[in-house]
């Protein structure tokens, strides 16, 4: 049967949708991802963009019904008044340009279809995500398209979500007028999502209030049992930060000395001064004192103890490896117990923030604070969280430090404040268990715990700029903090205990305009609790691979909210931690306990879990699945998983989801868009799933290209590039393919979704190789400048392109989280996974193996080497000396106003390269081109000359159109940039 298509089929406005969610990454009061940490949480602006595209129909398709039409058109006529109105009011912000001015009639059917995607990109905006007229709009138009679509009489179109995690996807379904059904294995986010989706439309601003009145009450009680181990300075100053530094034994020949691991001295640095802490080393008596020094002179500034793990003692300079530092932390349980405090930061009633070195007093507080943990009860569990904290290779490295429980990551006075404000929590909770409005207050200062306990570990760092103490979970991992900040929970600080309280609030009272009550269920996305054909829309963020381990990291969370308000939700937490077995995570390869966590096993899982949604979604619905992995494979097996699900892809959308300039977008193909795959199910009128259409492969082959044609450039339009275009392209190929149940050749044998894939690499790579070189015959080129601006196309990420950050000094524990390998090559160069290099040199003609010149493959990455690894090739063995480990000179910092002599100084270098003379030019234009570049960064201006004109390479228009492509390839701050452009700018001069 056929259905109206909806208008997420058809079009929508991704550069504006996702403009508004890389700015949603900077707003904080208000926004649910500050009510609780959860990770990968997709930004609200783009769910709900794609809910409302998801739920309304296309006025233009045919099949459009005509109540909907009418409706929408009053709509949009009400809505475009109201702007108007707004417009011409003086006092009033423009948020449409004065073109948007005339008014406006909608009878055509197009127009109206664009006023419809106009309103979404604008409702898409954080600004307008309260303000009535939107809102009011947007749930009529739901409404009325639930109604036009055969909806029920008083029902709401169902959005299901079975991977609810952080709760965007269900949250913005209320806020849009939808009935919101989400799930989610794990017991953190279900509580997480009964705040929102239960809670908050229940109880509203009242809700809000009653948090604050018992935020203050609780933190009166806490700080009455916990102040004397927060004292205020003699002078009045209140401490805000104590900074520490855990410490190891020197391992020089006859020293011994205790040092503390400082991974840097710097802890101020103002406009007008700076803050340092300088280590005094004592020979005599093998001590290490350390200073806090205010306007430090330039030589008293010095570098810290630790350099990638290994540490140097100020007293005899011996280096201890990093394999013996982790080696003295055996059995030290994190090394917090014998830990140095470094510094204490103040701050007095002026607001000054001021630093002194610590006394015995704060020394003997630390002392009690480790006798009176001791003293602690829970009832049915230690007061401290015992549970296992598993290791997990690369993303648990805190245990190499010898922490194997959740309790041993935080300080004695850290673990003393949790467990006292979890235990005044849990007393409310036992007196006002029965009362319903009781249990979501209390179940909101609960999460406030929570929020507090991130910033109350050992794994803190203290921030110079700023001068602010961060947050445990930085990133998606526990690693090895070495020097760490300690705060006070009752001082004006990030992570203090008010600060916490009134985020919780502002969550509250943003959201206290849904509507509607949504509904969460514990439950495994595997085996869906509704029935068949319940959901209008199935809207899903599923997990990626070994991307996040969900389960490990909630137990972060899970064993203090067991031990404050687990007596409120006793189903939730009745296990020792958060359920893992079930999870749809691979993590096989990180911890011989999880050796059942394989990437079969995760595949398995998702491919039920897909086919779950299609069954709990009615014919007419929609699916849309979040995906935002860079592996081919990875894709490859998440498109068989929907298909063998009984989906059809009808379309795909990236909105750019990721923070721009990210470490992970550098140098690697890491997708800085969430790409949104629409499908509709591909089922009979009895909910059973078509298996009777066949597909002839000579026409899905002529039908490819075509749609690929149509789809790039108006990714191309929309600031779409790179890795993101060329998986943003998969929806439009599979509309194609996933059409049928079975595509066969014309001896009948079945054409695998794997095969057809292969096609699609080569029609994208194609068609990205015309958009390149615009109005050029690309078949001129050699195929090693077709492979190089296509890789070098294809790791375009918008602003965040570029090279390895010559200099930057990873984590010690960094490691890949998003998904796929890649990343930071240990080399420079631009790297992409080995698989969709093949397929894309593959496309191009290419293939990798007569390119090891230009190409090094090494395991599951290929590299495309950087133009001076290149030298031994295009100039011989014994002109191969480049400069790979050189520096740059500091130059004056006075711009230079001279472009061209800036670009024809060549690269000013600390050592020259040596002497380049081109003994034979290079066999392509791209090998020519990389000599000449070679030749301008050595300073060898008289050779180019030669090389350019007397050689007559410079004569060949191949090789200054190439030349002018690659410009506009490379990152900007390349040095491969700076060459090219350096080559460029003698073209007139030489007479070219």
């Amino acid at each position: 049967m056929t259905y109206p298509k909806r208008l997420i089929e058809v079009d929508l406005p991704i550069k504006r949708i996702s403009a508004h969610a890389r700015r949603e990454k900077s707003i904080r009061h208000g926004h649910i991802s500050t009510l609780h940490i959860w990770w990968a949480r997709r930004p609200l602006a783009a769910c709900r963009a794609v809910i409302c595209a998801a739920l309304w129909p296309d006025p233009s398709d045919p099949l459009c019904p005509t109540a909907f039409r009418d409706k929408a058109r009053e709509l949009m006529l009400q809505w475009t008044n109201h702007q108007r109105q707004s417009l011409l009011s003086p006092e009033s912000r423009p948020r449409f340009d004065a073109a948007r001015l005339k008014p406006k009639t909608f009878d055509d059917d197009g127009e109206l279809r664009g006023a419809l995607l106009d309103f979404i990109a604008d409702f898409a905006n954080w600004d307008n995500s309260t303000v009535p007229e939107y809102l009011d709009t947007s749930r009529a138009l739901t409404q009325a398209a639930h109604q036009a679509l055969g909806g029920a009489s008083g029902t709401r179109p169902l959005v299901v979500d079975p991977f609810a995690g952080g709760g965007s996807i269900p949250l913005e379904a209320l806020r849009v007028g939808a009935d919101a059904f989400a799930s989610d294995l794990n017991p953190v986010p279900v509580l997480l999502n009964k705040v929102v989706l239960e809670y908050i439309p229940k109880y509203g601003q009242h809700l809000a209030d009653e948090v604050r009145k018992w935020g203050q009450k609780i933190k009166s009680e806490a700080e009455k049992e916990l102040a004397e181990y927060y004292p205020n300075d003699s002078d009045g100053a209140t401490p805000i930060a104590y900074l520490w530094a855990r410490t190891i034994q020197c391992e020089g020949p006859g020293c011994g000395a205790r040092v503390p691991i400082i991974t840097q001295l710097l802890l101020a640095e103002r406009k007008t001064s700076r803050v340092v802490l300088k280590c005094v080393p004592d020979a005599t008596q093998k001590t290490i004192r350390v200073r806090v020094l205010t306007r430090p002179k330039s030589e008293e500034i010095g570098e810290g103890t630790v350099k990638r793990s290994s540490v140097t003692c100020p007293i005899c300079d011996y280096t201890t490896q990093a394999a013996n530092v982790r080696g003295q932390f055996a059995g030290r349980k994190g090394g917090c117990h014998d830990a140095k405090l470094l510094a204490v930061v103040t701050i007095s009633s002026d607001r000054e923030k001021k630093y002194r070195e610590p006394t015995d007093l704060d020394l003997e507080i630390v002392e009690r604070a480790k006798l009176q943990i001791t003293k602690l009860a829970a009832p049915k569990m230690s007061a401290i969280p015992n549970e296992p904290l598993p290791y997990l290779r690369s993303i648990f490295n805190i245990h190499l430090l010898g922490v194997s429980e959740w309790g041993q990551l935080f300080t004695p006075r850290q673990a003393l404040l949790l467990a006292t404000f979890a235990k005044i929590i849990r007393e409310r909770a036992e007196s006002s268990k029965t009362e319903p409005s009781s249990t979501a207050v209390i179940t909101c200062l609960g999460l406030t715990l929570d929020k507090m306990a991130d910033f109350h570990t050992s794994l803190a760092r203290w921030i110079h700029q700023g001068e602010k103490i961060g947050n445990t979970f930085g990133r998606q991992a526990l690693g090895i903090i070495w020097d760490y900040a300690e705060a006070n929970p009752f001082g004006n600080v990030s992570g203090s205990w008010d600060r916490c309280v009134e985020y919780v609030s502002e969550v509250i009272e943003h959201n206290r305009c849904l509507a509607n009550a949504g509904s969460i269920e514990q439950a495994s996305a595997t085996n869906h609790p509704l029935p068949n054909d319940s959901a209008s829309a199935f809207v899903t963020d599923p997990p990626y691979y070994d991307a996040v381990p969900y389960a490990d990291l909630s137990d972060f969370f899970y064993v203090w909210l067991k031990r404050s308000i687990g007596i409120l939700h006793e189903k939730l937490f009745q296990e020792l931690t958060s359920p893992k077995e079930m999870e749809a995570v691979q993590l096989a390869e990180r911890n011989k306990l999880y050796a059942y966590k394989t990437r079969e096993n995760f595949e398995r899982r998702m491919a039920d879990a897909l086919s779950e949604g299609r069954r709990v979604t009615i014919p007419s619905g929609v699916g849309v699945i979040v995906f935002a992995h860079k592996t081919t494979q990875a894709w490859e097996t998440m498109l068989r998983a929907v298909i063998d699900a009984g989906w059809i892809v009808v379309a795909s959308w990236p909105i750019d989801t990721e923070r721009q300039g990210r470490f992970r977008a550098m140098d690697s193909a890491a997708l800085t868009s969430s790409v949104h795959l629409v499908c509709r199910p591909r089922e009979n009128s009895d909910g059973s799933v078509r298996t009777d259409e066949i597909g002839d492969w000579r026409d899905v082959l002529q039908e490819l290209p075509r749609r690929i044609h149509e789809w790039m450039p108006r990714l191309a339009e929309e600031g779409v590039v790179g890795a993101d275009a060329i998986f943003a392209c998969l929806g439009p190929a599979l509309e194609i393919f996933s059409r049928y149940s079975r595509v066969e050749k014309a001896s009948g044998e079945a054409v695998t979704l794997k095969e057809y894939l292969e096609q699609v690499w080569a029609a994208v790579a194609k068609e990205a190789l015309a958009l390149v070189f615009k109005d050029a015959d690309t078949t001129g080129f050699e195929a090693d400048a077709r492979l190089t601006a296509m890789w070098l196309w294809t790791l375009q990420a918008g602003d965040s392109y570029s090279q390895n950050a010559d200099g930057a000094e990873e984590d010690d524990n960094a490691d890949d989280t998003e998904g796929g390998k890649g990343g930071k090559a240990k080399n420079s160069g631009f790297v992409l996974e080995y698989d969709a290099a093949r397929k894309i040199a593959q496309g191009l003609g290419a293939p990798l193996e007569d390119l090891a010149s230009l190409v090094e493959v090494s395991g599951e990455t290929a590299r495309l080497l950087p133009v001076a690894e290149r030298t031994r090739y295009l100039f011989g063995k014994d002109q191969e000396e480049s400069p790979l480990s050189r520096r740059p000179k500091k130059k004056d910092q006075q711009l230079g106003l001279n472009l061209f002599e800036e670009l024809t100084e060549g690269n000013d270098v600390d050592a020259t390269w040596g002497e380049k003379t081109v003994q034979k030019p290079g066999v392509t234009v791209l090998d020519r081109i990389h000599q000449a570049m070679i030749l301008f960064a050595a300073s060898r201006s008289e050779a180019l000359k030669r090389f350019l004109v007397d050689e007559g390479i410079g004569a060949d228009e191949r090789f200054w159109g190439l030349a002018q492509a690659l410009s506009a390839l490379y990152p900007p701050r390349s040095e491969e940039k700076r060459w090219v452009d350096g080559v460029l700018a003698r073209k007139k001069g030489l007479g070219f």
